[in-house]
């Protein structure tokens, strides 16, 4: 064998035991239940010998018939169904638990899982999953599917095999309030976009939908006893393009579709300021009697409703008096944002008031951070976006935070100066900074007990439909889910940005329009 003979032999050498190497690294790491990148990360994941394998004989065993188990049994099997094409069936079982099935329980009595925690059991060939309530069932459920690999989410048939490495997982979360915000004043969203959002946000376990139902652009939700608040202010949105609305039965089907995914939606009506599709509709809402024309640009601060008219009283207990009735939820959203045409001597005792309002109505009231620079009710939440001192000041009169801090949390921020969608004044958002921040240290006064919860909002004064909606939401969602759910002391960005980037196939699988930040180390 000659000289280059043999460099060409040693170098096939160097390259198959690099393959082979590589090869088996993979099947180590795809057989060890704590070697896999879920998000959020699990309190608690202790790995054992053996797996489980998902076969056409395979059956989601509930442990009896309550309606919220057989609805999550279903839900599962529509997960699984699709790409392994084995028509998964729901059942109840008394019989001795047998390898290859899914058992679901509710009911577990341990307190630390809380009412969101869950545990999954993978040993003797099956799954046990448990919790206390449906929500910590829904919660493993969204673990399940990751565990798998990452084809489980396709709509079609793929091949197998379909195995998950044994082991157990206990989980629960940080914060009980996790949450998104969808802005549909700014451009209006279509009904199946919404439950389209809802879906792709309950795979990482939020559990909020925030919709911010009107402003300056758009008036989108259909209240009875004001009818031209659609007809008129549901007519145009930013750019002139027609607009729109959800009729009240819509929107109670989103809610509906939404709880089935252990969603919570809350309604925002924002007031006073921001107000100028429905001042568009009734000029009697207006101090001079006349109606604006509509607005279609995207200038914020330059409309308030008329705070000394007692119309705008009854304005306000008719429009949230119909939501309520049509909410669930404890929470309706009075806004209170950036109104800057109101006097602070006129914005304090309106908010006071609409405090009332709502309170009377049985809910509680959330409001932007300014609303602290009124008297808050008990069991009010002030939304922490620009200024810290009015969140501490909501502390000091007893209310609850969310945390939305616009230069961390607002996902309408590009990413860099080359994005082509977003606005960039609160800065410059990468994938790290929406990630690398701790909600109970971010403000002064305002510690772990004083935090409802997190919650990112996305407005869309430059997002038009679905796919850039994606685009500027994944994957700095996806960081926003974990810090949330996780303690304060297990953030690690170095961590975290391999467990991202190992979401890469399951992204693309979903058919997410993700932004691909040269950040993370995409698999």
């Amino acid at each position: 064998m000659n000289l280059i003979t043999q460099k060409k032999a040693f170098k096939l050498i160097l390259v198959t035991g690099f393959i082979f190497f590589q090869l088996v690294s993979t099947a180590l790491a795809s057989s060890d239940l704590s070697g896999l990148s879920l998000i959020p990360k699990p309190v608690s994941v202790i790995s054992a010998a053996g797996n489980f394998t998902l076969t056409t004989k395979s059956t989601i065993i509930i442990s009896d018939q309550r309606t919220e188990l057989k609805h999550i049994g279903t839900y599962l099997a529509g997960k699984l169904s699709p790409a392994t094409g084995f028509g998964m069936a729901v059942k109840t079982s008394a019989e001795k638990q047998s390898a290859g099935n899914i058992y679901l329980s509710i009911g577990s009595k341990d307190n630390k899982l809380g009412d969101e925690g869950y545990q999954i059991s993978i040993k003797g060939g099956l799954i046990n999953l448990t919790a206390n309530k449906p929500a910590g069932l829904f919660n493993g459920i969204q673990t399940l599917r990751q565990l798998f690999p990452a084809k489980i989410e396709s709509s079609s048939p793929q091949a197998g095999p379909w195995q998950i490495p044994a082991g157990t997982i206990r989980d629960y979360p940080e914060y009980s309030y996790r949450g998104a915000m969808l802005d549909v004043a700014r451009h209006f969203f279509q009904v199946n976009d919404v439950k389209r959002y809802i879906d792709l946000i309950a795979i990482y376990k939020l559990n909020v939908l925030h919709l911010h139902l009107s402003d300056d652009q758009g008036w989108r939700i259909e209240i009875k006893k004001w009818p031209k608040l659609t007809s008129i202010g549901g007519s145009s949105q930013v750019g002139g393009e027609k607009g729109g609305f959800y009729t009240q039965e819509q929107y109670s089907d989103i809610v509906k579709y939404a709880a089935e995914r252990n969603i919570l939606i809350i309604p925002e009506i924002d007031m006073p300021g921001h107000t100028n599709a429905c001042l568009a509709s009734y000029p009697e809402l207006n101090c001079n009697g006349k109606a604006t024309e509509l607005y279609s640009g995207t200038e914020v601060g330059f409309t308030s409703l008329c705070t000394s008219k007692e119309l705008t009283y009854q304005f306000i207990s008719d429009v949230f008096g119909e939501l309520a009735a049509i909410t669930p939820g404890p929470y309706l959203h009075i806004g209170g944002d950036e109104s800057h045409v109101t006097k602070l001597e006129d914005y304090i005792p309106f908010v006071n008031r609409v405090q009332e309002i709502v309170g009377k109505l049985g809910k509680k009231v959330i409001g932007w951070d300014e609303i602290a620079l009124s008297t808050l009710r008990p069991n009010s939440c002030v939304q922490y976006w620009a200024k810290g001192e009015n969140a501490a000041l909501g502390v000091k009169q007893g209310a609850k935070v969310l945390m939305s801090p616009a230069a961390n949390a607002y996902l309408d921020m590009k990413y860099d100066s080359t994005s082509l969608l977003g606005l960039f004044w609160a800065g410059f958002i990468e994938v790290d900074k929406s990630y690398n921040w701790d909600p109970a240290t971010l403000v002064p006064g305002v510690s772990k007990e004083n935090i409802l919860g997190v919650e990112a909002p996305v407005w869309t004064e430059t997002i038009t439909n679905m796919k850039e909606l994606e685009q500027m939401v994944f994957p700095r969602i996806i960081g926003i889910a974990d810090l949330a759910w996780r303690s304060s002391t297990s953030g690690n960005w170095n961590e975290y940005k391999v467990r991202l980037g190992n979401q890469a196939e399951r992204l693309k699988t979903l058919n997410i329009n993700y932004y691909q930040s040269k950040l993370v180390p995409w698999k």
